[in-house]
């Protein structure tokens, strides 16, 4: 199996030392525009394998996508990193053209890799990857769901002091402040979560999830990348050894839900064929109600990238 992760920086980094530590692929190959960056980062990765014990092969190019030909998986977390005061919207004319870039060169050197895409704004760099692409939707998705249910499940395991473990949840909607946490949905050790915590401390938690990213650039200054980068790898892992995991990604969906043509996050079961099957939940009118918010939110941005000069 054949990893490559485009994008070097911090988020495709963590995601190719944890894809090497957990021994997901027998070769990951990471890529950058910056002359060096790569190369070093999969040598240092590679030079650690006899301390942590992992035989995964680590190499880095600069720009060569003649090195990633027949990948299997291939992670873009390429793009402009979000600063403070910057909106995700802010992002999309630059990173639209960069991934743009990079689909069209993965493809040209594995047109059977499925893709996952990490770069922001999430939901319309994932459908820049699908549209460029031209592959089917189950083969193109977004890194959002794991991320945002990681961080809702990590600050329910804080304030209820358990361990993360047990916590499960889903997380649908759109990667950003319409994200729709689903508390009906979220369980501790099996006990739903509304059983064990106060309303309002769960409403509270819920907002601070929507705005966890966030939280984030405000203290370091760019966006997180640990997290992000352990999402990847999971989803990664999910696919290369056909686990048939049920997790939340984003995804075109196609009547799904009652809509059409919008890329969001819903649960689906992943596997060796990508996206083998996508989960509908029975939503409540509440539920319902933010979930068509998000996807309106989502909607307005992709119409910018269908109206930009490019797309024209």
């Amino acid at each position: 199996m054949k990893v490559t992760v485009v994008g070097a920086g911090n988020v495709g980094a963590t995601c190719a030392d944890v894809l090497a530590y957990r021994e997901i692929a027998n070769e990951v190959v990471l890529v950058d525009i910056k002359e060096g960056f790569a190369e070093g980062k999969a040598l240092d990765i590679w030079q650690k394998s006899p301390i942590n014990l992992y035989d995964t092969r680590t190499v880095g190019v600069t720009n060569d996508y003649t090195r990633t030909a027949n990948s299997d998986v291939v992670v873009i977390t390429s793009g402009l990193p979000r600063k403070p005061g910057m909106t995700r919207d802010d992002l999309i004319s630059t990173n639209a053209g960069i991934v743009r870039s990079v689909t069209e060169n993965v493809i040209k050197h594995s047109p059977e890799a499925i893709i996952i895409v990490v770069s922001n704004p999430l939901d319309v760099m994932t459908y820049a990857a699908h549209i460029t692409s031209k592959l089917p939707r189950t083969k193109v998705m977004g890194m959002a769901g794991i991320l945002d249910t990681a961080r809702y499940r990590a600050f329910l395991a804080e304030e209820l002091n358990v361990s993360p473990k047990d916590i499960q949840a889903v997380l649908m909607g759109g990667h950003g402040d319409t994200m729709v946490p689903l508390p009906r949905y979220t369980t501790v050790g099996g006990i739903p979560v509304t059983e064990l915590i106060d309303p309002a401390k769960l409403d509270a938690i819920v907002d601070r999830t929507k705005n966890g990213g966030g939280e984030l650039v405000k203290l370091m200054g760019t966006s997180a990348w640990y997290a992000p980068g352990s999402a990847a790898a999971q989803m990664v892992e999910a696919i290369v050894r056909d686990q048939k995991r049920v997790f939340p990604v984003c995804i075109k969906l196609e009547g799904e839900y009652g809509i059409t043509g919008t890329y969001l996050g819903v649960p689906v079961i992943l596997g060796k064929n990508g996206v083998e099957k996508v989960i509908e939940l029975q939503l409540n009118e509440d539920e319902m109600a933010l979930l068509t918010a998000s996807e309106k939110a989502v909607r307005e941005v992709m119409d910018v990238l269908d109206n930009m000069p490019a797309n024209a």
